[in-house]
């Protein structure tokens, strides 16, 4: 004696099985049914949930600053290398050659006339002065040889800044504290004016940047908080998100800029870690993690409802502990098959067959 096992629609007959195993089967479809009818039930409720985005990290400068010669000339006394640490207003090297040489020799030439002008002008006016008790000038006159001593005045400052300049344009000094990055130009080496010599990282130039990507993205926010986690297992530090420069990451993703909170932190360019930012708390509905059901790439949960069980689509979010949090598909107060929820999912798939008359 055989069953044959038919479609419930049109009873199309789908497999033949020996007698034994039909009753095999259908005995364990009665079990199924037996657990799915005893299933436990839960009434879910919506509760605080707290997410975090966490994306890899790096120390990056936030510019860079690069030191130009002035002027056309020669570098001289370039000592410092890569890596080396500057101060504010260090002197890193000279310039040197015909052009700075005649631009000095000329502006010390243009310091020496100014003063001998004004030198001219401070005798004249004493002159003026001694004569005027003894009516041999005039008022007017002595007012012209004051005018005369302030121009002079005047012009010895202008002709003194000028040669300060000059050979301010002869030193190439640090512009911050900070660090050599690289070397533009080398020792005895001739440079054009604008010509980069040397390029510094700021000491306060760095920030943080992590790449985040898709929905994650879109929840970020200037002022967020988070902690950012070296790699190399140092010290958290308290981070909050500074701008969005809306940059492009690797793998398509977006830059977001951070920067240490509170006390200013020692970081390294090109330190990396883990970035992980606290989105703000929301309500969201918790359900047992075992209650969900995964059917061809969706999600599913089994509500008890007045008129029996149905199965109802949702989309999970973050999880924690043995709770799973819904995005959407379900509201307060719904109950939720917890036991077997699987088994009673599937329980439909036992109506398609049905033993022939």
């Amino acid at each position: 004696m055989k069953f044959v096992l038919c479609s419930a629609r049109g009873k199309r007959p789908l497999v033949a099985v020996p007698a034994a195993m039909g009753l095999a089967l259908l005995a364990s479809a009665g079990t199924l049914f037996a657990q799915a009818s005893s299933a436990d039930v839960v009434t879910v409720e919506s509760q605080p949930q707290t997410s975090q985005l966490s994306a890899y990290g790096q120390v990056e400068p936030v510019s860079l600053v690069t030191v130009s010669a002035a002027e056309t000339g020669v570098v001289t006394g370039l000592k410092v290398r890569p890596g080396s640490h500057l101060r504010a207003g260090q002197t890193l090297a000279h310039l040197s050659g015909p052009a700075i040489d005649s631009l000095v020799v000329q502006s010390e030439a243009n310091v020496r006339s100014a003063r001998a002008q004004l030198d001219a002008a401070q005798k004249s006016l004493a002159i003026a002065q001694q004569q005027l008790p003894s009516h041999l000038t005039t008022r007017q006159a002595v007012q012209q040889a004051e005018s005369a001593v302030a121009q002079a005045r005047s012009g010895l400052v202008n002709a003194q800044s000028r040669l300060e300049t000059v050979r301010q344009l002869m030193t190439i000094a640090a512009p911050a504290d900070g660090v050599v990055l690289q070397l533009n130009s080398a020792d005895g080496a001739w440079v054009s004016a604008g010509q980069p010599v040397l390029t510094v990282q700021p000491a306060q130039g760095l920030w943080l940047l992590a790449g985040y990507y898709g929905a994650d993205l879109a929840s970020i926010r200037v002022g967020m908080s988070g902690q950012f986690a070296p790699a190399d297992g140092g010290k958290p530090v308290k981070v909050r998100v500074a701008s969005i420069p809306g940059t492009v990451a690797m793998g398509g993703g977006e830059s977001i800029a951070l920067e240490p909170v509170g006390s200013p932190t020692a970081w390294l360019s090109g330190e990396s870690g883990t970035v992980t930012l606290d989105l703000p708390a929301r309500q969201m509905v918790a359900v047992p993690t075992r209650a969900l059901v995964l059917n061809q790439g969706t999600w599913w949960v089994m509500v008890r409802t007045a008129k029996g069980d149905r199965a109802q689509q949702v989309v999970p979010g973050p999880t924690q502990g043995w709770q799973t949090f819904l995005v959407s598909g379900l509201a307060p107060g719904s109950k939720v098959v917890v036991n077997n929820a699987y088994l009673l999912f599937h329980a439909s798939i036992a109506e398609q067959y049905q033993i022939p008359d």
